[in-house]
Parts: C-alpha cells; structure tokens; sequence
C-alpha cells in the first residue's frame, strides 16, 4: 500500500500517543494527589544525577521527534551541563529557575532573586558547549510559595495531557514550562496550523494567563524536479 507524507505522520502520532497515554494518565494523578511531595523533594534534593535520570526515560520517545534520537541525546546533554554549571554555582539556582533545550537553543525560565543572579544564570548558560543560542525568559521577584508552584506544575500537566491527547497535534515535540500562569512553548511545529492549534488548546487551560512561544515551525522540503 502506497504511504503518503500524511499517512506516515499520522502513524507516528497514533504510536508516539499509544505509547505516551499511560505516561500521561500517571502525570496527570501525580499533579492531583502528589504534587506537594515531588515539590518539596524537588526543593530539597535536586541534583544533576537525577536530571539525567529523567531524560533517560524518554529516550524511546525521542525517536519520534523531529530531532532524533542524536539530536535528543545533544540536547539533553547540553541541559544536563547547563544544570550541573548552575548546580556548582549556586545549588539555590535549579530551584526555582529551570532549563529546556531543543535544536541546542536553550529555554531558561523561572524566577531569579536578583538581576546579578538572573544574569549570571544566562552567563553560565552561554558559556556552556554546544549551545547555539540562549532565550532568557528568567523574571527577577519574589519566590513563588507553595500553591503557585503547585499551580503551575498542574497547568503543564493538562497542557501536555492535551495535546498528547489532540490527534492533530505532535506532542512529542514540543517543550513547556509554566512559571506564574505564563506557559513557554519550545520545539518544532509541523506547520503554522498546527501551532495555531496548540496554542488554542493552551488558551482553554484554567489559570494561563499568557502564552510566549519560541516554537520553531517546519520548513517544508523542496519537491524534486523530475528529470
């Protein structure tokens, strides 16, 4: 049977969906039921150990982004150092401001205490190799108590249980952060539409007040002349 280019997608997101829907049913009850424990342990107990371990477990998902498995394996890799610079800096720094990176550009967010220790953040960051770009979308003000964080850690949740669950939507290859309702999108989107659609699903979310997206959409390939 002949596959189109819409035939292959679609075959990858009914499988890379198939494969995430467990995975996202178990985000979704940690968000609802556990949300205090994983906050506080996050607070308490970060390390660059358990980064690592973390990415590992979405290496089988990886082969199904736009990047690959290598580019998966760059970017994770590029955070994981970016983590461990902020880490041996100021371990106070990966608690309230995180890292995510796609196509080696990195997404910093979160709240800083001080312009120093935002500008430092984005330093380290540049410094770091094989980062091709950083995007500084680290606030400086008051750290965020309990229930914003609690709040905003739920908002991610439904926003990746959406469009993991959208038929329309590659799920797999977007990033998101929430930080004070504000929800930053990083990837690639299939095309202009499919991002339009991501960004309406977000908009439905309860508490997002805002949307700042640094998703990058895909150039199509050029046909080949027949000879």
């Amino acid at each position: 049977m002949h596959l189109t280019g819409f035939n292959v997608v679609d075959k990858i997101k009914n499988l890379v969906r198939s494969k995430t829907k467990l995975n996202t049913a178990l985000m979704i009850t940690i968000s609802k039921y556990l949300t205090p424990l994983v906050v506080t342990f996050c607070l308490s107990a970060c390390d660059p150990v358990s980064v690592a371990v973390s990415a590992g477990a979405s290496t089988g998902v990886a082969a199904y982004q736009e990047r690959g498995i290598q580019g998966f394996t760059r970017d994770t890799a590029i955070e994981a150092k970016i983590f461990k610079n902020w880490f041996n800096t100021d371990k106070s720094m990966v608690k309230f401001m995180s890292i995510e990176v796609y196509e080696s550009r990195a997404l910093l967010t979160g709240i800083a205490r001080t312009d120093k220790e935002r500008a430092l953040a984005v330093e380290l960051a540049w410094r770091t190799d094989g980062v091709k770009d950083v995007i500084n979308e680290i606030i400086v003000g008051d750290i965020p108590n309990f229930v914003e964080i609690a709040r905003d850690a739920s908002i991610t949740t439904e926003v990746k249980s959406r469009l993991t669950f959208d038929k329309e939507i590659l799920a797999v290859n977007y990033a998101i952060e929430t930080v004070q309702g504000t929800v930053f999108l990083l990837g690639i989107a299939q095309d202009k539409a499919e991002l339009k659609r991501v960004v309406n699903l977000i908009q439905e979310v309860s508490y997002v007040k805002r949307i700042v997206s640094h998703v990058r959409v895909k150039t199509p390939k050029a046909r080949a002349s027949g000879g």
